[in-house]
């Protein structure tokens, strides 16, 4: 961790971008960019309230609609979303360049560093002749990264092989990764005594409860049901199915079927705003048969 003289030390080398004057122009240039996002901080209400811990969900969700770009293969599309994620890096890079930690510059500096690092077969003299050659180089490389973190006081525990992804990927990735370690249930019986579980302490936490005393013991809740949604995936997983997967078909069936509701009441000269539950359930009803007869 970096010491406060340390950081005291950065905090007069760097300094972050001196924002824009005026109204910029897409001049296509990093440096622009940069200026254009210390502007933002200084003058723009929302951007001056971010932190990097608020910004993180932004980063997901960018992430996630750049691979939908990517898939429907629209270049507008996709260069939009590949800037909203590029977004995400310069607003991060000046929120720790106004903090005196580091900036632009070092982040480019330290991919570089490890794209050569990893790529040997490349820069340097070694010969690998296939995809399998490379990932075995590639595994020893990141093996003596982690004999490097572990020197420096960083040590690697055996879940931290977990990939970073949603919630749901995480928790089914260090479910797996335990598993294989003993730490687990030999059937999906015991997923289910535990879903089981959580389910019936969570509604022990919301039972007879008003809505100020939810909101004032929110936390406990959402500890319960994060703990129902572990439980869950550790179904899924037992039932070798992908957590992540399920869930996403379950979106799209979701969306899928309001759309219908949507169309069916626009045909009548209506909107979702002037309809009721009860017609819209009915109409839910007429799309799980429409599905069923397409």
């Amino acid at each position: 961790m970096m010491q406060d003289s340390q950081l005291f030390e950065l905090s007069n080398e760097i300094s972050s971008p001196t924002p824009v004057q005026g109204t910029p122009d897409a001049t296509g240039q990093i440096d622009d960019l940069l200026a254009l996002m210390a502007r933002l901080r200084a003058d723009c209400p929302w951007d001056k309230k971010q932190t990097n811990r608020s910004l993180i969900p932004y980063a997901i969700e960018e992430a996630y609609e750049l691979g939908e770009a990517v898939q429907a293969d629209d270049d507008e599309d996709i260069k939009g979303e590949l800037g909203d994620v590029l977004l995400q890096v310069v607003f991060h890079c000046q929120l720790y360049a106004e903090q005196g930690r580091f900036d632009m510059s070092d982040v480019i500096a330290t991919l570089q560093e490890k794209l050569i690092r990893r790529h040997p077969h490349v820069f340097e003299a070694e010969t690998l002749t296939d995809d399998a050659a490379v990932k075995a180089r590639w595994d020893e490389i990141k093996a003596e990264e982690r004999r490097v973190d572990e020197a420096r006081g960083k040590p690697r525990r055996r879940l931290d092989a977990t990939k970073a992804g949603s919630a749901l990927m995480q928790a089914q990735s260090v479910q797996s990764q335990a598993s294989k370690l003993g730490f687990d249930w030999e059937g999906v019986a015991g997923a289910f005594e535990k879903l089981e579980e959580e389910i019936e302490e969570l509604k022990a936490e919301v039972r007879d409860k008003s809505k100020a005393e939810i909101k004032a013991n929110i936390s406990d809740i959402e500890k319960e049901l994060g703990d129902c949604m572990f439980a869950l995936v550790n179904v899924a997983r037992k039932l070798s199915l992908d957590a992540e997967a399920a869930t996403l078909t379950c979106v799209h069936k979701f969306k899928s079927r309001f759309g219908y509701i949507e169309a069916q009441l626009a045909a009548a000269g209506k909107r979702l705003e002037d309809s009721d539950i009860e017609e819209m359930d009915a109409l839910w009803e007429a799309a799980k048969r429409h599905e069923r007869s397409s």
